[in-house]
């Protein structure tokens, strides 16, 4: 995993992502799926980033006082951010009421349905990151959720 800083050249933001590797991170900008998280813009760059290279052993100083760093523009205080998370989860479940949670059949059911096999349906679960780019691979539309889904109590 790699983890890159991003900035939105519509509006400014700064924001961090995670992707599998640089390769990645190019697919999904080249396929417009990299996107900014506060106002939705696909106008994406690589922020500059400072690595964070420590000084040579017989070269360290005793940490320093050093001056306030700068709230950044446009970042969520935390409670904002929760409540930001909170409608989020809120959209999401709405989204998935009429959808059936299949769990770790996930993408053999969408493939199965994909094939016409059986009938179409909405459905979520489970998959690994290497069967679900199998499933894009193959033309299934399928997309990750944003958040955690608690699977169904189980009736035995």
């Amino acid at each position: 995993m790699i983890v890159f800083d991003l900035a939105c050249n519509t509006a400014g933001h700064v924001f961090e992502i995670w992707f599998g590797s640089s390769a990645d991170y190019e697919d999904q900008k080249a396929r417009g799926l990299v996107m900014c998280p506060y106002c939705g813009s696909t106008d994406v760059d690589k922020a500059v980033m400072a690595p964070n290279v420590a000084a040579k052993g017989n070269q360290r100083s005793e940490p320093s006082a050093m001056a306030p760093v700068p709230a950044a523009a446009n970042v969520p205080s935390p409670e904002a951010f929760k409540a930001m998370v909170g409608k989020l989860a809120e959209v999401q479940a709405r989204m998935l009421e009429g959808s059936d949670y299949v769990g770790s059949r996930f993408a053999d059911e969408a493939r199965s349905m994909h094939l016409g096999e059986q009938e179409s349906r909405p459905i979520h679960g489970q998959t690994s990151p290497e069967e679900a780019k199998a499933l894009i691979d193959e033309g299934v539309p399928v997309a990750p959720l944003l958040l955690p889904v608690r699977p169904p109590k189980s009736e035995n």
